[in-house]
């Protein structure tokens, strides 16, 4: 399947800092590609390439209009290419003086809506974002997954092929979360693309299609999310975590049982192709608590990346 958008050997340097560095990648119609990484990974600013809004040093962008039409290439069709994205930035860019019906016109008129198509647009996406009954009020009266939900359907006003969302759903709670990944499903199943970038493991498992893992700018591994956990990591994790539970880690015994062991404070893992023997040693080690559970994400994240604080 031709790809609808691709970024081919991006480069970005800022000073002596290389931000992105040689990155590249495709997404199909109707897929989500989900960018995960530590801060300062180079997510947001190849985000920024990608919108035309920062010029790569390297590497070319482009987008295809329709299969049988030329592609467009960033920056030199930027208005064409923008013209078909959605973005919902990571900070909330809403007008606070607009209502919310009035922040999806105003931003409508951008793209040329008028008179009853407008209309029918402004109430349609107000009904997606289950704010028909907040039409009229302003997005500081709003809660923190309703302001998403619009910025949201304001992305949506010039029906897009692909949508930019970066780090759509930092700072809701679960229920508001959980909101927007429905909405965000039922945009995939309307064959809509997404390039979702998240710090949250498990709406890129939920969500995505495959991922694309920076670090340092570079890209350190791709692929669909259950793939990339049979690659790369072991298939059981036993956490042990109370107080002493560090010291595990030095004991020989347990460590033969395991293939690979962490310690993150007082929470030792214990990677495993099969836990049982290992759950069998650790009932002698009755005081502390154990959990046994199937590698995620998380794990691959963190395993790739490390588990160092990146300030």
């Amino acid at each position: 399947m031709t790809a609808l958008f691709e970024a081919l050997h991006l480069r970005k340097r800022y000073g002596t800092a290389t931000a992105v560095d040689d990155v590249s990648f495709a997404i199909a119609p109707g897929e989500c590609l989900g960018v995960i990484g530590p801060n300062g990974a180079g997510k947001t600013t190849t985000l920024r390439i990608c919108l035309g809004h920062a010029a790569p040093d390297g590497g070319s962008v482009h987008f295809q209009p329709q299969p049988a039409d030329a592609p467009l290439r960033m920056p030199h069709d930027a208005l064409a290419i923008r013209a078909q994205l959605g973005v919902v930035a990571q900070f909330d860019t809403l007008d606070p003086d607009f209502s919310c019906a009035e922040n999806l016109r105003v931003f409508g008129r951008y793209f040329g809506l008028r008179g009853p198509v407008m209309d029918e647009r402004v109430a349609r996406l107000l009904e997606f974002a289950a704010l028909t009954h907040k039409a009229d009020v302003r997005p500081a009266t709003l809660s923190g997954g309703m302001r998403r939900r619009l910025s949201l359907a304001r992305a949506l006003v010039n029906d897009p092929r692909l949508l930019l969302l970066d780090e759509p759903t930092t700072g809701l709670d679960p229920q508001a979360r959980h909101l927007m990944w429905e909405r965000l499903q039922q945009l995939l199943q309307q064959g809509k693309s997404i390039l979702l970038t998240t710090h949250f493991m498990d709406e890129a498992e939920r969500l995505c299609s495959r991922l694309l893992v920076l670090d340092h700018g570079r890209k350190i591994a791709e692929g669909r999310p259950r793939a990339l956990i049979a690659e790369h990591l072991e298939p059981d994790v036993v956490e042990v975590f109370g107080v002493g539970a560090a010291a595990l880690a030095e004991d020989a015994a347990l460590r033969t049982l395991a293939a690979r062991v962490e310690t993150s404070g007082e929470t030792v893992f214990f990677y495993t192709q099969n836990a049982q023997p290992l759950l069998q040693a650790l009932t002698a080690h009755g005081h502390l608590r154990t959990l046994h559970r199937p590698a995620n994400l998380e794990d691959l994240f963190l395993k790739l990346t490390g588990r160092q604080i990146r300030e």
